[in-house]
């Protein structure tokens, strides 16, 4: 039996079609690009059963690129679907320029979605809010204007939509405090204040549970994570709680920082950034579900967990075998290596190059035959990705690798594939067969169960 933790719901294995995870901190492939999927301080917005992520992109470092939007139907598998802005030769949106935290909700009365965004200098000093409007959530979006809201300025920003569909702007003014502003009824600018807390809290987020109001956000410990609180209210305008944690005391969130708080059955999943201030690129999302007792907020830690999109439930991950790569077929020129960090000390390297390297996992067990998904323990001692196919029964999917953060600590990737039940399974990790090297191998971590 697997136990669904939102609402204790039991069901039976049988009815379990997949064990697609969440992975916390893990490099998210996206289907299409065969590379990190690239949206961070991101917000969610769902229609007709498809959600959609829309989020920074921090390929090349902090300066803004693109504002990227990302599809999928079940939390896990994310397809790119474009970029909703992109950098201009000038403005707002020129080079060098500051572009974070998009928030998109659609305005039912103009028929337009509505995407806010942190708009700023390099040195932070403008502190303002960017609006722009599409016909179509993942369409082109046309840039308006940017502004500071009511005179005050505006750094880490979301959005709140509320049941009678009034819009708020959930804003960060360093000098006051955290606010909340009422949004105009086309939602392109601010009217009025609705409440100000002045306290300094940032990456702020909005969910409305049962009655009641959660603000979540974070300290201000720039790109360090720390314990990140909430407050709950019955009205927006207060009065409001005094701060909490939410996460194990002295976590640091997990290594992480509120960006979204996304509506989940009878809960809410938790969204957060695991920033890497040295290389943007390669920080992560840390995704957790919340666990919501009246007014009392908490969340555990997982390293894997199981979302059910349809029941609106999730699991803990799956049972898994953990099958060393020193241990499995190597070929071409991979090689066992020395890897202190790793399991068992060693790792198999020199994946692809010129002479194809591969390491093969061969009679991996499974108990049932589902849509699963693989953690792949790895190392990459490099600043930019590295790529590799791997084929899990004959089927081959473009996975990348992101940097290890010193070079000896394994990373995570995850693939999601069709595993069989009995144990004839096959995974056979390789190069992208251009010469480059892929990941140096720790070990795979299979579903069985």
């Amino acid at each position: 039996m697997k136990v669904f933790h939102s609402g204790l719901l039991l069901l039976a294995a049988k009815t379990v079609t997949a064990t697609l995870q969440i992975v916390p901190g893990a490099t998210w492939t996206a289907t299409n690009t065969g590379a990190h999927v690239q949206a961070h301080g991101a917000g969610i917005i769902k229609e007709n059963n498809v959600y959609y992520m829309i989020g920074e992109d921090k390929t090349n470092g902090s300066p803004f690129q693109n504002i990227n939007c990302y599809s999928s139907q079940d939390l896990v598998q994310w397809t790119y679907v474009g970029a909703l802005l992109s950098q201009t030769s000038s403005g707002d949106l020129g080079p060098n320029r500051v572009v974070e935290r998009p928030k998109v909700i659609y305005n039912s009365s103009t028929k337009k979605y509505v995407l806010y965004l942190h708009i700023d200098d390099s040195s932070y000093g403008e502190a303002k809010v960017g609006v722009a409007t599409s016909d179509t959530v993942c369409g082109k979006y046309t840039y308006i204007r940017s502004f500071r809201p009511l005179g005050y300025q505006s750094r880490d920003l979301g959005l709140f939509q509320d049941d009678d569909g009034k819009g708020y702007l959930l804003t960060e003014d360093r000098e006051n405090g955290l606010r909340i502003d009422a949004l105009s009824s086309d939602y392109l600018n601010v009217t009025s204040a609705t409440y100000l807390w002045s306290q300094s809290i940032e990456a702020p987020a909005i969910l409305k549970k049962n009655g009641y109001y959660f603000m979540f956000g974070s300290h201000l410990t720039g790109w360090s994570p720390n314990d990140n609180v909430y407050s709950y209210a019955t009205s927006l305008s207060g009065p409001w709680s005094s701060w909490t944690t939410f996460a194990t005391t002295g976590s640091n969130t997990y290594s992480s920082q509120t960006n979204f708080i996304l509506p989940f059955g009878s809960s809410a999943i938790y969204m957060g950034d695991r920033w890497v201030s040295t290389n943007l690129q390669r920080s992560t999302y840390v995704w957790l579900p919340l666990q919501i007792s009246g007014t009392k907020v908490t969340m555990a830690n997982y390293v894997n967990w199981v979302p059910n999109v349809s029941a609106g439930t999730w699991a803990a991950g799956p049972s898994e075998t953990q099958p060393e790569a020193e241990s499995a077929t190597l070929s071409g020129g991979a090689v066992t290596l020395s890897c202190s960090g790793c399991s068992g000390g060693t790792a198999v390297g020199y994946i692809g190059g010129s002479s194809s390297g591969t390491v093969t996992f061969k009679g991996i067990s499974s108990s049932a035959s589902a849509m699963s998904t693989i953690r792949i323990k790895y190392e990459n001692g490099n600043t930019s990705q590295r790529f590799g196919k791997v084929t899990v029964n004959s089927v081959t999917y473009n996975v990348a690798f992101l940097p290890t953060e010193d070079g000896n600590s394994p990373g995570s990737s995850v693939v999601h594939a069709q595993l069989n039940s009995g144990s004839s399974n096959t995974i056979v990790i390789a190069g992208l067969g251009d010469g480059t090297y892929g990941p140096d191998i720790d070990r795979v971590m299979v579903p069985s169960s």
